[in-house]
């Protein structure tokens, strides 16, 4: 039962913060302790019900991507979209891929997130405040260059706490990318980046699951990509009239609320 609650609790967090620029990765490490659902097992189901949220993008997206699919890398502005992404997806990968093994072992801890938490919310702000003025509307638009410059910024979210969706929108808007735009590339972007981290995370740790893990894992996914759905929706609209201030206010406010609480002494932050 302890699981399939940890499983519910764990999925609403993701589902909740996978596109947000709060980092849904930090949010379910420290939900993890505080439930005392860690270890290896735990840092692997944690990756892997993620992909219940980036389906929420592929069905939200639908439309785009079967019209990609379709028109595949014969038509012009399908095969630029691909290729744009693909640029965006390679620095992640390759850096992730040499570091996969040491950033599990040494960053998911608290400190770590509680850091990124609140140097990240600064970082938000000073971009929020001195950005370029946009140049690129669409996503259309993005080109390789651009891409790259999103995809360089993508590998500093492999840091636990600094968030995947807020380090390429941040990115995306300090080239001149349309802060819409920027999210919505980031969306996108996130679905070959999230299917490559879950496959590696499901076959390396494919010994710590039995049949018994079926259900919670089930359960994880379902409800991340049902918590995520409404999230994705809202968030589009938010952001074509609002700035991520709001965002960064809460990554400092919520970083030092768990510093007074690790300095407390409060066990779960230090397991």
């Amino acid at each position: 039962m302890h699981d399939v609650i940890s499983a519910i609790v764990l999925g609403l967090v993701e589902g909740a913060t996978e596109f947000l620029p709060v980092s849904s990765t930090g949010h379910l490490i420290l939900a993890g302790h505080a439930l005392g659902f860690v270890g290896p097992r735990a840092d692997a189901f944690e990756i892997i019900i993620q992909l219940g949220a980036i389906l929420a993008v592929v069905w939200e997206y639908r439309a785009l991507l079967l019209r990609t699919a379709h028109d595949g890398l014969a038509v012009p502005e399908s095969r630029r979209f691909v290729l744009a992404l693909f640029v965006a997806f390679l620095p992640a990968a390759i850096v992730g891929l040499a570091t996969h093994h040491w950033i599990t072992a040494h960053l998911f801890v608290p400190p770590v997130v509680i850091a990124s938490f609140i140097v990240g919310g600064v970082i938000i702000l000073a971009i929020e405040r001195w950005r370029p003025t946009p140049r690129i509307e669409t996503v259309a638009q993005i080109g390789y260059r651009t891409a790259l410059w999103i995809g360089i910024a993508q590998v500093f979210s492999l840091i636990p706490g600094v968030s995947r969706s807020g380090a390429t929108i941040m990115g995306a808007m300090l080239v001149g990318v349309d802060r819409a735009a920027a999210a919505e590339f980031s969306f996108l972007l996130a679905i070959p980046v999230m299917f490559a981290a879950t496959g590696l995370e499901l076959w390396e740790n494919r010994h710590l699951f039995s049949p018994a893990d079926a259900e919670i894992l089930a359960i994880g996914f379902v409800v991340a990509f049902a918590s995520a759905l409404p999230v994705v929706r809202w968030l589009i609209r938010f952001v074509s009239r609002r700035s991520f201030d709001v965002f960064a206010w809460y990554r400092i406010a919520f970083g030092l609320a768990l510093v007074a609480l690790l300095v407390s002494g409060r066990q779960w932050l230090t397991r």
